[in-house]
């Protein structure tokens, strides 16, 4: 007989309530959310797959609604992170949210809907254990789409059995590989794992039968490498909120966080550089040392396009150096700076032997650079992860940049309803991804 898991979890999912710090939580996740997804929705910055994705899933429904809105709003790989999910939540959950949102002006119950989801979120992983990820499945289209039903679930009121029913219905239909990072496909997975979550809950909620006990664990049997723990999807559940501790972390930079920390030892290289009177051109190499496996998610070695560039340590790196800044126009769909390419030519990586695998806890990451340059003198710096995720985000200002590419919005209007404290931004808001 299979261990009764689910229905645990689905107990929790139902009947836990956030308190007001963890809705405070998902007010800023909300404002994250709408700065990373308005310049895509609203046509501020080019994405060639946006049309494909709306004209195969015209948005005339719940389920593609929430496609489009998890394949805007990851789009630009600037949202929001999670460590335990080793993955991106918000762009899966509040999407499948909003998409079931009927012109509800009620924050309160999206908001706890949403904590709930970041908190499963955060618990599946940790369940799922680290290998999850480093096997290559994308965490985010994953594990994510059973976060996603979880929130859908608790938001349209399920009951106990319908809920069961719909997780695992979400699991199911878990997919997403992390060969796809540089393309498109990438935000497509948060599209489609926002709409299995839809699909999963609505199917349970119109009596769809379907396995309600076992899926969960298989999930995490075939997914875990043996090193699984579906204990861990209840143990201990909002003590405290998975959306306060570790919390969601919200990027500075528009490229792969396993980037994030090698950017800011070479801002401060750069500096370094400046106050010895010298550029990036007095740089003859770059060695770039992590713990081993640190580089899974940073892939690409030699990006083509600003796309394929947020996920290549190489020229994050270049560009931190080149320019002391790692900016969103630098990382569209136009092809690379040549002479940023021309520098992270330069840059070796180096997997640190005396590091733990970073497998075994992502939290020890650091990234160690070191710059030989022409007349043979050295420089290095080192930045771990935690010092990154532990330096906090100016959301308001993160919401303001973006809204400067948006003319044609009213942005002082934009602010005030991402604050979520007026009758109707809510509809405004689900208003502008459409």
């Amino acid at each position: 007989m299979s261990s009764p898991i689910t229905a645990r979890f689905a107990h929790q999912i139902l009947h836990s309530r956030p308190d007001e710090a963890a809705l405070s939580a998902a007010r800023r996740g909300v404002k994250d959310y709408f700065a990373c997804a308005l310049p895509i929705a609203r046509g501020a910055l080019s994405d060639a797959g946006l049309a494909a994705v709306a004209a195969v899933f015209p948005p005339n429904g719940s389920e593609n609604r929430a496609l489009r809105y998890g394949y805007v709003s990851h789009s630009l790989d600037f949202d929001d992170y999670h460590p335990a999910l080793r993955g991106h939540p918000t762009t899966v959950v509040l999407s499948a949210l909003l998409a079931l949102n009927d012109n509800s002006d009620d924050v309160t119950e999206l908001l706890s809907a949403y904590a709930i989801g970041v908190e499963a979120a955060g618990r599946l992983g940790l369940a799922a254990g680290t290998q999850h990820y480093t096997l290559g499945f994308h965490s985010t289209a994953t594990l994510g789409a059973v976060a996603a039903c979880a929130a859908a679930a608790r938001y349209l009121q399920l009951g106990q059995r319908q809920t069961q029913i719909a997780l695992g219905l979400a699991a199911t239909q878990a997919a997403g590989l992390r060969s796809q990072f540089g393309s498109a496909a990438k935000p497509l997975h948060a599209g489609l794992a926002a709409r299995s979550a839809v699909n999963a809950a609505l199917l349970a909620q119109a009596g769809f039968i379907g396995q309600p006990e076992g899926v969960l664990d298989s999930l995490l049997s075939s997914h875990g490498d043996g090193r699984q723990q579906p204990e861990l999807l209840t143990a201990d559940w909002g003590a405290p909120w998975r959306i306060l501790q570790p919390g969601l972390e919200f990027k500075r930079y528009p490229t792969c966080g396993g980037t994030h920390s090698a950017a800011e030892a070479a801002f401060a290289l750069r500096a370094r550089l400046q106050d010895m009177g010298l550029s990036a051109a007095a740089i003859a190499h770059i060695q770039v040392s992590f713990p081993p496996g640190a580089d899974t998610a940073p892939y690409i070695r030699r990006p083509a396009t600003g796309v394929e560039a947020r996920f290549s340590l190489e020229y994050v790196i270049a560009d931190a150096l080149y320019h002391g800044e790692v900016p969103l126009t630098h990382y569209g769909e136009r092809p690379v700076d040549e002479a940023v390419a021309a520098l992270a030519a330069n840059v070796e990586r180096h997997a640190d032997p005396a590091a733990p695998p970073d497998a075994l806890d992502p939290e020890l990451r650091f990234h160690r650079l070191t710059l030989t340059l022409q007349d043979g003198r050295q420089l290095s710096d080192v930045v771990t992860r935690k010092q990154t995720a532990a330096r906090p985000t100016d959301l308001d200002a993160k919401l303001r940049a973006i809204l400067q590419l948006l003319p044609g919005l009213d942005g002082e209007s934009v602010i005030r309803d991402c604050a979520l404290a007026s009758p109707g931004a809510l509809p405004r808001l689900i208003a502008l991804l459409n």
